[in-house]
Parts: C-alpha cells; structure tokens; sequence
C-alpha cells in the first residue's frame, strides 16, 4: 500500500461494516505517517488495477499488530482476506516479529468470525485500555 491508495482504501474502510475509523489516526496525514513507519508490512488486493482489500500492520519491534484488515464484501469468502493475512505474517517474519496482536470491535461479528477461522485466538485473560489524548481524533 502507498499513499496514493488512501482514497480508495478509505472508502473500502468506509463501507465495511465493523472497521472503526478515528479523524485523526484515520486521515491521510494519519495513515501517511502510519505507511511511512511500516513501509513493507500493508498491503492491498487489487483487481482490474483497483482496490478489492487492504491490510494494515505495524510494529513495535517484539510484536506486530494489524489494523483495517477489509475485503469488497462482493469479493469475499475467495481467500483475499487469508492471502493479505499471510503476506502481513510473512513480511512480520523477516523483521523478526514473533507475534501478531489485532483488536477486532465485539460488534463485528464477520470480522471475528474470520481471524477466528484463519487461528486467530480470542484470549479472555486481559483487558484492554485506551485514552484518548487528543479530543479531535474522534
């Protein structure tokens, strides 16, 4: 993925029930500085030159975590999803990443249905937190 698939990506994020997008995070500038730390772990599925899925994962350096994971939903169950998956696993492999973190909303039901199915696990044995410091990023 490349600055210049934000449109597009957006706009699939937009339409995919489930991915929750913030103002700021979620902006060009956002996702511009978030490509620019993670140059070689996001990718995107194309057809006919235009966007069908995207993925996004960075890391910390011990772990990765992946972020805005959608297909076209007229282009699911095709193994889009699981194949963006692999190439984020395999790319997290070469920077010597052992482990892969997402966080998937409660409500997105399709979402969880399908790390599930590709071994995700669902661990009930922590809690997550957040705060937001910046009262526009919502």
């Amino acid at each position: 993925m490349s600055s210049a698939d934000y449109d597009e990506a957006y706009k699939l994020w937009s339409n995919s029930k489930g991915v929750g997008l913030r103002a700021l995070d979620d902006s060009m500038a956002g996702i511009d500085k978030f490509l620019k730390r993670n140059p070689l772990t996001n990718f995107v599925a194309l057809e006919d030159n235009r966007i069908i899925g995207i993925i996004l994962c960075g890391n910390d350096g011990r772990r990765g975590y992946i972020y805005h994971a959608a297909v076209k939903e007229t282009h699911r169950r095709k193994g889009i999803g699981k194949a963006m998956v692999n190439s984020v696993l395999e790319a997290l492999k070469k920077e010597a990443i052992n482990k892969v973190a997402l966080i998937a909303l409660t409500s997105n039901q399709i979402g969880n249905n399908f790390w599930q199915s590709i071994g995700f696990d669902k661990r009930d044995d922590i809690v997550y937190r957040d705060i937001i410091i910046n009262d526009k990023n919502i």
